[in-house]
């Protein structure tokens, strides 16, 4: 318990007791299955049509059509499903649908997601260009790394190239449009109280010291003009606004300001970005945006 007592502890430092209350009861709860449709292979109404014919019960998302929230069976019988075998469908939390989002992926665009596995914001990025984004996706851990090359071709993915390779050691000659940095955190915004925490002073204080590492090699692989969306699932400021802020410091790229989604519970955060409070169908999330000049 006491990694416990020291989360709550910086918890209460950022946040006040109100809102560490509210978190907390974020950590607490058991959330719904969520999936996302994949409208490379198939669409939202062929998808309802066939979970509702497997008794599957499930509602819509306002802010995104193509997720759903399964409200009458978990992940295990919904693996069971055809849709989910024949890649169909992909499960996903719905924190985690939000930075492609925000991204805007177009046709022709050449796009990185800097840490890539297991696939799922690589293929929902794909999805959202019509399979017509050129995707370099980055993994370091060559085990990851084939789940995330299973995943891309179990979801149809195209014009998707995988490289088992640290992308902070990318060559910078390479140049892109756009680039995803979902960042390894210390997973504040996932803690389940009922589960073992890994959570402490150290591992986030690496995690800080890889973000730095890593933003600063996305901004020099940016093209001019282009955009980069960084995103954590962490509710700590250290991963999140101080890391943009510390970029911000080069003067090379500018902070494009993002609005919310509706119905999002949202935690105080940095003018521009969406920092997203744990509750009964969200994990806690950061998600800010930047653009090179």
């Amino acid at each position: 318990m006491e990694n416990f007592s020291w989360l709550r502890e910086q918890l209460l430092k950022a946040y006040g007791s109100e809102l560490t209350e509210k978190i907390w009861r974020g950590y607490e709860t058991a959330r719904p299955v969520t999936l996302r449709v994949n409208s490379l292979k198939t669409d939202i109404a062929r998808v309802k049509e066939s979970l509702s014919a497997c008794g599957i019960e499930f509602s819509c998302v306002d802010w995104y059509e193509d997720a759903l929230i399964v409200n009458n069976v978990r992940e295990n019988q919904i693996a069971k499903t055809a849709l989910y075998q024949n890649g169909e469908i992909y499960l996903q939390s719905l924190s985690s649908m939000l930075p492609p989002l925000y991204m805007d992926a177009q046709e022709n665009e050449t796009i990185l997601d800097m840490t890539a596995a297991p696939g799922g914001k690589t293929t929902q990025l794909s999805a959202l260009s019509n399979g017509r984004a050129f995707i370099t996706a980055c993994e370091r851990d060559a085990v990851r790394s084939e789940r995330l090359r299973f995943n891309i071709e179990k979801q149809g993915a195209p014009r998707v190239s995988v490289l088992t390779v640290d992308s902070s050691k990318l060559d910078d000659f390479f140049q892109f449009d756009k680039i995803l940095l979902d960042a390894p955190c210390s997973g504040s915004g996932t803690v389940q109280v009922n589960e073992p925490l890994k959570i402490s002073e150290k591992l986030v204080k690496n995690s800080v010291a890889l973000q730095k590492k890593l933003i600063s090699k996305a901004v020099k692989l940016l093209k001019r003009g282009g955009t980069l969306v960084y995103s954590t699932c962490s509710v700590f400021h250290c991963e999140n606004e101080e890391i943009l802020d510390w970029a911000l410091k080069d003067r090379n790229v500018e902070l494009v300001p993002l609005t919310s989604f509706p119905n999002i519970p949202r935690l105080p955060s940095k003018e521009g970005t969406v920092c997203v409070c744990p509750n009964e169908l969200f994990e806690g999330f950061f998600v800010g945006k930047l653009k090179k000049l």
